[in-house]
Order: C-alpha cells, then sequence, then structure tokens
C-alpha cells in the first residue's frame, strides 16, 4: 500500500536543565506539548491519536509514569502508544507517530515525552540493569565505560587523538549559545577540555553529556492538512531503524557482520532511510544533521556511516571546520545531545530540531538554503538504531517504497 506523505507542522519544547522541582512530571510534559499545538495552531480536541516517548521509568522513582501523563497530554479517550528503546526511544516514538499517519489511520498525531534523570541519586545503576546479571553485571559496565570500550577500539583503527574528540566538544558548546533550550554552553577551548576530570579513558567529564530534565512534543500530519496549516512543513521523507544484540561481544569477532568501532547498523538503516528519500550523495544534498552524541567520540563513527565521509576521515574533516555551522555540513546545530540529554526525549529533540531547521524556525540556530536534514538516535548497549530525514518537499520517488 502506498503510503501518504507525512509533515511536522509544530514543535515544542522546554528548556533543559538539571532539575524540575516546580513542576510534576505529567506537568513537565505538558508544557511541551501545549508549546507544540501553538506552533501548529491546533487545539487538543484536533489530535487523533498520542505516542509517549518514555525510557527507563525508574529515573523518577513513579512506575510507569507514562499512565499517569495520560492526562495531561489530553490523550484520554484516544489512541495512546508509549515507546522505549533507551536512548533511541524519542526516535523510535517519533516514528511510530510517523507510521501512525503514514498508514492513513489517523490524521493528527502528538508525539510528546519527558524525562526527568536526576530524580534518581544513580542513574547508571538504573541503566546497569540491562545487563545480563550473571555474565556481565560484576564487569562494571556502564554506557561510560561500554562506549569508552568502542571508542578505544576507533581509535586503535584510525589514529583519532584525544585533541581531535575535544574539538567536536568545543564546537556543540559554541553551537549551544544560540539554543535557548540547551543544558549546557559556553565558549571553551580545546585545553579546557583535556583538562577536565578523567572518566573512563579515553573520556574526560567534558566529552560526555548531562542528566537533563525536560520535555518535547511534535505534531505530525497529513500533507494537506500540512499544507493548510503551515507555510512550510517539515515533510518526513525517510524513516529506518535497526536493530542488534544486547551481548556486545557478540557483535565482534570474524563471525560477526557487525564492528562495534563503526556503527555498522547505522549505515544499514542509512541505505534505507536515503532510499525512501531519493538522497544518492549526501554530502551535496543534506545541508545539516542533528545525530545523537552523548559522548564526544560518537560524531566521527556516525557521520561516516551516514555516508557524509568515509571510514577514518571523518576527525580530519572535523579539524578542518567541515563540520561548522558555516561549513560543508552543519552538525547538530543546536549544540547535540553533548549538551542536552534527557535520555528518553533525546531522540525526538534530535528529530524537532531537524524539522524546525527545514522549517526556518531554528531562529539564530537556522542555517542556510536547507532542503534536508537527517536525525538519528541510539539506544540501549547501542543496539537500537534510527535514522529520520526531515525535507522541505515530500517524497514522492520511492512513495510507495
Amino acid at each position: 500500500m502506498k503510503a501518504q506523505s507525512v509533515a511536522v507542522i509544530g514543535v515544542g519544547q522546554t528548556a533543559f536543565r538539571s532539575r524540575y522541582d516546580e513542576m510534576t512530571y505529567p506537568e513537565l510534559a505538558q508544557e511541551a506539548v501545549t508549546l507544540a499545538l501553538k506552533d501548529a495552531g491546533l487545539e487538543p480536541g484536533q489530535v487523533d491519536a498520542v505516542v509517549f516517548s518514555m525510557a527507563p521509568t525508574t529515573f523518577m522513582g513513579v512506575a510507569d509514569a507514562d499512565k499517569w501523563a495520560v492526562d495531561y497530554a489530553w490523550a484520554r479517550g484516544k489512541p495512546f502508544m508509549r515507546v522505549h528503546t533507551g536512548g533511541a526511544t524519542g526516535g523510535s516514538a517519533f516514528q511510530a507517530a510517523y507510521s501512525h499517519v503514514a498508514s492513513g489511520q489517523y490524521g493528527t498525531v502528538l508525539v510528546v515525552g519527558a524525562d526527568r534523570i536526576t530524580e534518581t541519586p544513580d542513574a547508571q545503576f538504573v541503566l546497569n540493569l540491562i545487563w545480563d546479571a550473571f555474565y556481565e553485571q560484576d564487569f562494571a559496565l556502564n554506557t561510560v565505560t561500554m562506549t569508552a570500550l568502542a571508542t578505544q577500539r576507533y581509535m586503535h583503527k584510525y589514529g583519532t587523538t584525544e585533541e581531535q574528540y575535544a574539538n567536536v566538544v568545543v564546537r556543540a558548546r559554541r553551537n549551544a549559545l544560540a539554543n535557548p533550550s540547551a543544558h549546557l554552553k559556553g565558549e571553551i577551548d580545546i585545553a579546557a577540555v583535556m583538562n577536565s576530570k578523567r572518566v573512563s579513558w579515553p573520556y574526560k567529564l567534558f566529552d560526555i553529556c548531562p542528566r537533563s530534565a525536560g520535555a518535547a512534543a511534535v505534531v505530525l500530519t497529513t500533507e494537506a492538512l500540512a499544507k493548510e496549516r503551515c507555510s512550510r512543513p517539515a515533510f518526513v521523507t525517510g524513516t529506518a531503524g535497526v536493530s542488534n544484540t544486547v551481548f556486545m561481544g557478540d557483535r565482534m569477532g570474524p563471525e560477526a557482520d557487525t564492528d562495534f568501532a563503526d556503527y555498522s547498523e547505522l549505515k544499514q538503516a542509512a541505505r534505507e532511510c536515503y532510499r525512501q528519500a531519493g538522497i544518492t550523495d549526501p554530502m551535496r544534498q543534506v545541508q545539516a544533521v542533528e545525530i545523537y552524541d552523548p559522548f564526544s567520540s560518537f560524531q566521527f563513527p556516525q557521520l561516516e556511516s551516514l555516508g557524509f565521509c568515509a571510514s577514518g576521515t571523518a576527525q580530519n574533516l572535523s579539524d578542518e571546520g567541515a563540520f561548522d555551522m558555516t561549513g560543508q555540513l552543519a552538525v547538530n546545530p543546536s549544540g547535540g545531545t553533548l549538551c542536552t540529554n534527557p535520555i528518553g526525549v533525546t531522540g525526538l529533540v534530535r528529530a524537532a530540531e531537524a524539522a524546525r531547521q527545514v522549517m526556518g524556525r531554528s531562529a539564530a540556530m537556522q542555517v542556510k538554503d536547507v532542503h534536508n536534514v537527517v536525525a538519528t538516535a541510539i539506544g540501549g548497549s547501542t543496539q537500537f538504531f534510527t535514522v529520520t530525514m526531515l525535507s522541505d518537499e515530500p517524497r514522492r520517488a520511492a512513495a510507495g517504497a
């Protein structure tokens, strides 16, 4: 069946910071919903279904807080779906909302999520519960040490230096200065990153994202309704997702079809997303990317797997300024996940920021002459990957794909 064209017409985000003690969890979600509906020019009654983006509920100390948020998202009496794929949750939730509309089942769908990671005294303890209790939990694996291992392998393969990762942080913090919602921002230099506290080699404190509280919401609708209500909608022209085993060791070795350093899964997802969107030369046809980078080392393998450059070359392009706001490809104009990470919402923020770029609503973050923007999300033990393309024109050539 031919999928109908889908577009984003409204985006809402709270400011992101360490805590929101003055709001309950559902009130925080409601603030983002209110902003998104206002941006779209809609009333709650004009939404047909709601998708809720929520990672581990344990962060808030309230079991299944999505159920608590139903009334606050004006979802009572409507279809409601919660999505959870770890850090990729927001990307997966956005794609679920897209599918609701593309299938023709619903005309207008709201996707919303909120997170309050600092509500728990130890977020890493919560995240460590994904590991096998017998084989893995005693080995001190967590999201930091796990990804540090992948970073070490990437550095071994391609000769990447800690200073090149530090430059990624400097660019992210500088970009975030123009983002009123960003958690971390500021003018820093490579020396500041290098001198920050060592956490897990090669990571220093500034190589790692913050724990952020906040909410985001996006309104998606059909092409016909989008053109009625929005002067420049952001059309969803490509979506793809790939999963892999939770066991990192099973992704390495002669029989594995992926490499833990190179995000081979993302390469597979990107091919499908580009096929749908009609993208054949990403560096020429895509003007900006909003990629999921909670660590400074996440940018280079993602940019390579997304086809913007060959393996092992992103680090040099980064040093040359190719990924600056005025470079060949604007990477994370918002500052990205390095500056803001409300885990269950982060992937949705990436899609929201990509949509705003296409819609021309990014204010001081706006990239010139935007036609196509890519958004990614990664979750679990880097086992879930999503790639989404937002464009200024609806998908035509591969609409039946």
